[in-house]
């Protein structure tokens, strides 16, 4: 095990987090899953969604350590590449996509020969923050017009949103809340982020008024469940979500200080998504204000560790790839709390890394994996500069050690590491050519 942990590089604060989630979100799942289980087979044997929720864990932990190892700055090309292929897989997704029981939206694909399901908007949101900040970084430097942006970084990204706009809206505004945030961050003109932000919202009101003259088509089918979810925010309306809503503050209300215990929550057996969307209200009912504040204060205590490894970051590229893929991270988890407390109307989004579901572990996972990239490679640069700086010091040591031994006046004061190098022992020490040049100059000019 000291073997293995020796082998991870990075911010180990990140790794202990994410560990403490992940660990943390298997009684949780265990729990929630027992209305799935009696919904799928009838026996309530939860046993097999934790399999199930241990493995793609483990998956996700196996593309963090194999994503740490790539360079970051490779991911720049990549996404570039990488995008025209998320707009055939969304394009795929709104045509032929698959729904989940629980959800009426085709949000998901079928991934051939394997028999699990994907959902595309979490690869794609990952792939558009990389493709933002690879522009950003580029022309920091050489300022371009704005109507050469307008083509080479919003065209793609309403291109991106479009595709996930008619099966999910709240994804759909996270990712342009988190590209306006990264545009500002990377110091793109405040006046073209109004215009952007006006843009984008004339066009999400366009695509209303087209929903409205084509309410029967199903790629509007989703904006009267927006209408409803809305309406019944606002209102003592009763809907499915409003029931939703309803069991979940029954669960946070029941929890109280210290909570029911561990696999003992009641509204699992109510609740449609207590597994997902809304595992945090069984968290509360099962563990308390305790253990939900607990949740709150790791989420948050890794966001300061993504502002620690953005700050540490020695190129902008670096730096806007930790706030681009971090933040949002945090912020799903933050409307995931909000909307089992009725902070804000139902919106699907699951808890990172806590949530039952495979690509959003997984994505999640892919994200960490390039964060922790970048973390790596200042941690590389500060080795390279030490060991630069100890050779340095250890050949000055050698060279005035023989300076003493032929009784001359050393130029420079040493501090001796002893046995670090051998001067007999030519093969042992590469540096002794250098020294015995270096002496033998100074004893021709003694002379």
């Amino acid at each position: 095990m000291k073997e293995l942990v020796n082998k991870l590089k990075g911010d180990r604060v990140i790794w202990s987090f994410v560990a403490l989630l992940a660990l943390f979100s298997f009684m949780p799942v265990f729990s929630a899953s027992s209305n799935l289980a009696y919904i799928g087979h009838g026996t309530g044997n939860t046993l097999g969604y934790l399999v199930k929720h241990l493995a793609h864990v483990c998956i996700g932990f196996l593309i963090i350590y194999w994503v740490h190892r790539v360079p970051y700055h490779y991911f720049r090309a990549i996404s570039k590449i990488a995008l025209p292929i998320v707009w055939f897989l969304l394009l795929y997704t709104l045509l032929k996509g698959t729904v989940i029981a629980g959800a009426n939206a085709s949000r998901w694909i079928q991934v051939p020969f394997i028999g699990i399901t994907f959902q595309t908007s979490t690869l794609a949101a990952s792939i558009l923050f990389i493709f933002v900040a690879r522009y950003l970084s580029k022309t920091r430097d050489e300022s371009e017009p704005f109507q050469a942006s307008l083509i080479q970084l919003w065209l793609p990204v309403f291109i991106t949103l479009a595709l996930i706009l008619p099966a999910n809206f709240s994804t759909t505004a996270l990712i342009f809340a988190m590209v306006i945030m990264l545009t500002f961050i990377g110091k793109y003109p405040l006046k073209y982020i109004g215009f952007i932000i006006g843009s984008g919202i004339a066009m999400f009101a366009f695509f209303l008024l087209v929903a409205k003259a084509f309410p029967d088509s199903r790629f509007f089918s989703r904006v009267s469940t927006w209408g409803s979810r809305i309406e019944n925010f606002t209102t003592d309306k009763p809907d499915e979500d409003d029931y939703q809503i309803e069991k979940a503050k029954i669960a946070i209300a029941s929890g109280k200080l210290g909570g029911l215990g561990p696999g003992k929550s009641v509204q699992k057996n109510f609740l449609p998504q207590s597994s997902s969307d809304f595992i945090y209200a069984i968290i509360v009912e099962e563990y308390g204000l305790v253990g939900g504040v607990s949740i709150l204060v790791l989420y948050l205590l890794l966001l300061f560790r993504f502002v620690i490894a953005s700050h540490k970051a020695n190129t902008l590229f670096g730096k806007l790839v930790v706030v681009g893929l971090g933040f949002p991270m945090i912020f799903q988890a933050m409307i995931n709390m909000a909307v089992a407390v009725e902070l804000l109307p139902v919106t699907g989004q699951t808890l990172p890394l806590i949530s039952s579901g495979g690509s959003s572990i997984w994505m999640t996972c892919f994200s960490l994996g390039i964060i922790i990239s970048v973390t790596k490679k200042e941690e590389e640069i500060a080795e390279e500069q030490e060991e630069k700086e100890r050779r340095r010091e250890a050949l000055q040591r050698l060279i005035d050690k023989e300076l003493a031994e032929e009784d001359l006046p050393a130029d420079e004061k040493i501090y001796e590491e002893e046995g670090s190098y051998s001067i007999e022992d030519n093969s042992r020490n590469p540096m002794n050519a250098v020294l015995n040049k270096y002496r033998a100059e100074r004893i021709e000019n003694r002379e």
